[in-house]
């Protein structure tokens, strides 16, 4: 039988937090200080991203406390994103990651220059 490992072991919690291709990317572009429309979000992805995909994305990290959604009531409608503060916690891993990130490319680059 397999444990449930999720709210035990932090690493188990963080990859069930970090769950979704996009996740990391949508935490990055939201790691401001303003709110981020739907529509502009999409547009900022690095990829071409259904409605659905990215609705779906959001849904879950709104889900596990990481974003806050604040649907405005109007129509057209108007629904803006932000980090929570658990999210906003996550800078500092965002900021790691960058920088492996870039230790990783130049090193592609080098090993892909021989």
């Amino acid at each position: 039988m397999k444990k449930n490992l999720y709210g035990k072991c932090p690493y188990v919690t963080a990859q069930k937090v970090l769950y979704g291709k996009w996740t990391i990317v949508i935490l990055h572009l939201l790691n401001n200080d303003e709110p981020i429309r739907f529509n502009e979000l999409q547009r900022m992805m690095p990829e071409e991203m259904t409605h659905t995909t990215l609705s779906r994305q959001l849904k879950y990290l709104e889900k596990e406390k990481m974003i806050i959604r604040k649907d405005y009531g109007e129509i057209p409608p108007r629904v803006e994103y932000s980090l929570s503060e658990i999210g906003k916690s996550f800078k500092t891993v965002l900021d790691e990651i960058e920088k492996w990130g870039t230790d990783y490319i130049n090193f592609m680059n080098v090993n892909n220059a021989e």
